[in-house]
């Protein structure tokens, strides 16, 4: 029995995500909070063999780390599927980002204030690139909170980039982030393109 090719018209439309920043910035547990699968998880358990090339000031109770991506997935309707990569965090991981970042509609951005210079490889990662990110500060109940514009001025960013607060835990917050993402990436193509749908 042959079977007929699928209608164009039914595939989904596929947006992908990613999710980046430094080292422990809570990468994994947003793409964990919003995904409506399990998670693909590439994590591994920190070890001593590291201890002399990640930085672990302030994240000592941390125990894994993820060696290549996290993957999750939102579908929106029948016609727009999100799917969501976490970049790895540490240096020697992040020759996988080019791969990674093929095709992205935008990025997220995570930073930590108790270790903001870690997102600098991130911000200057898409700047370079040239592609739409915002910026989300993972509010951790242990670090000190920022006004907004201090956190912008130390970080360098655009006025143009969104900077948000977020809980990396918590579903909605999570959620808000993406959709703002989604915002700003449709303000700037119509700012060149004039007005653009995500859907066929």
């Amino acid at each position: 029995m042959v079977s007929k090719p699928s209608d164009p018209a039914l595939v989904p439309t596929a947006v992908k995500i990613l999710i980046a920043g430094g080292f422990g910035a809570g990468k994994t547990t947003m793409v964990a909070s919003v995904s409506e699968i399990r998670p693909l998880r590439t994590e591994e358990v920190l070890t001593d063999a590291g201890a002399d090339v990640d930085d672990m000031s302030g994240l000592e109770a941390k125990t894994t780390t993820t060696v290549a991506m996290d993957f999750g997935r939102i579908t929106v309707d029948d016609k727009v599927v999100v799917y969501l990569f976490g970049t790895p965090g540490q240096t020697r991981f992040w020759f996988l980002w080019d791969e990674l970042a093929l095709g992205a509609l935008g990025a997220v951005v995570l930073a930590d204030t108790r270790r903001l210079e870690d997102c600098f490889p991130s911000i200057d990662y898409f700047e370079r690139r040239g592609t739409p990110f915002v910026v989300a500060v993972n509010c951790f109940d242990d670090a000190e909170h920022y006004d907004d514009d201090d956190v912008r001025e130390a970080l360098d960013l655009d006025p143009d980039v969104p900077l948000l607060l977020c809980d990396a835990r918590e579903r909605a917050s999570s959620k808000q982030v993406l959709v703002t993402l989604v915002q700003h990436v449709i303000s700037r193509q119509r700012q060149y393109t004039g007005p653009v749908a995500l859907t066929r």
